[in-house]
């Protein structure tokens, strides 16, 4: 931050554009999952903080009202932009002139400078948010969520890379955003090193967790209410049922921990917490035949996505969350595990070792062996587990949503032209890396 300090340019009303999932959405379903999550609980704490938050996305459904009050002072827009049903994510760009459209009509019934500013979230909505936000003569706040380069990177064998058009698309958002919003240190790195972002324009904004929803509490009344035998040992695995999240990591862990030690088989339950997404889509049962193929069937529960509420108990019901993701931008499951008091065992890729922390282990790479290993250590070591388990408590503490919110504040006057008179300042990235 520059010495010449400003009073901030107050911000009253923001657009946030979330084009391919709805804050709507169950997170666990079709594309819904973090970013749902993020937009949902950054656009709450700002509204709490008096400003308006109105999110613009698309109509997936004729049922859906034009305009949604998601909570107070944030309102959920529904833009008609293709078929209501059956399009792919990866259909998307050629909706996003009818998107834009859609979006432009809305504001032309509203005076100039309605909105002070436009955040946009994931590359598609960056596509429309340079257009409006150009259209509008206000800045562009843009969150990349995942980005194409980074998944391309480290995809899982037979996984589908992200196209170029894709790759292209994220170059031009990051060249117009006034300002760029990474999760991490190690995201502010990837957007300056492999998209040429400009070091200046780019702010570090943890994401955070509802601590209000997720919290400690009664192992054994968690796994009554969720219907697991109080002597199990569980494995819990949260998020879609994709390659990119290695759910079939875990199970061939698990096969090969059970080979192992097959006296295991009796007490071991693994819940696998989600629905399929992405390129997952394209076998939707691939995961359960594969619990037939290695022979773990018996062991393996899985459950489709649940309410927020219910998720927290399934958190406090585990041993430990498994989190075998090829590419996380984040890794907010980690970080609702932890608030629940649950221990978390990760893989060393994006922002999951910021998530973790020191609330769980970190394994370098993706091999079932290493992961077997490192699953029958957390589960055999009972009191190194209830000292995660503390300072998963504390870490998550760390990461509240509210915080959050304080930061995009503070980002949004910077997009502005002003500087935050305040005593706690971002971390800038030049400082950083």
């Amino acid at each position: 931050m520059t010495a010449d300090r400003k009073t901030p340019a107050p911000v009253h009303r923001v657009a946030m554009i979330s084009v391919h999932t709805s804050p709507l959405d169950q997170p666990g379903t079709g594309d819904a999952g973090g970013l749902n999550v993020y937009v949902v609980e950054t656009a709450k704490r700002l509204a709490a903080c008096g400003v308006e938050v109105e999110i613009f996305t698309r109509r997936t459904s004729a049922a859906l009202a034009d305009t949604v009050r998601l909570a107070p002072g944030v309102l959920v827009r529904h833009i008609d932009a293709g078929p209501y049903e059956g399009l792919a994510k990866d259909d998307l760009p050629g909706q996003l002139c009818a998107f834009a459209a859609g979006v432009m009509r809305h504001v032309a019934r509203h005076p100039e400078g309605h909105y002070d500013l436009v955040h946009s979230h994931y590359w598609l909505s960056g596509q429309v948010g340079w257009l409006a936000a150009d259209r509008w003569d206000v800045p562009l706040v843009h969150t990349m969520h995942t980005m194409a380069k980074v998944k391309n990177s480290s995809l899982a064998e037979g996984d589908r890379p992200e196209p170029t058009g894709r790759e292209i698309g994220e170059e031009q958002v990051v060249r117009a955003a006034s300002v760029l919003v990474a999760n991490t240190e190690r995201e502010a790195r990837e957007l300056i090193e492999l998209y040429d972002a400009d070091p200046d324009r780019v702010e570090i904004v943890s994401p955070g967790v509802d601590l209000q929803t997720f919290t400690p509490g009664s192992r054994s009344a968690a796994r009554a209410a969720v219907c697991l035998p109080d002597d199990a040992e569980v494995v819990l695995f949260v998020g879609r049922i994709q390659p990119l999240k290695a759910p079939d990591v875990l199970l061939r862990a698990v096969a090969r921990l059970l080979e192992l030690d097959p006296a295991r088989r009796s007490r071991l339950v693994v819940a696998v917490l989600g629905g399929p997404s992405g390129s997952g889509l394209d076998k939707p049962r691939a995961l359960q035949q594969l619990a037939r193929d290695l022979g773990i069937a018996d062991v393996v529960q899985f459950v489709p996505p649940v309410s927020r509420v219910e998720l927290a108990e399934w958190y406090r019901a585990a041993d430990l969350l498994a989190v075998p993701s090829y590419s996380e931008s984040f890794g907010l499951v980690a970080l609702e595990a932890e608030a629940c008091g649950t221990p978390v065992l990760a893989a060393d890729v994006g922002g999951l070792p910021m998530a973790v922390g020191d609330a769980g282990r970190l394994v370098d790479g993706h091999d079932p062996e290493e992961w077997a290993t490192a699953i029958a250590a957390m589960l055999d070591d009972a009191d190194g587990r209830a000292r995660l388990s503390d300072n998963a408590v504390r870490h998550a503490g760390e990461f509240g949503w509210d915080a959050t919110a304080e930061q995009l504040l503070q980002v949004y006057a910077r997009a502005r032209g002003a500087v935050s008179d305040v005593v706690t300042e971002l971390p800038r990235v030049e400082e950083a890396i």
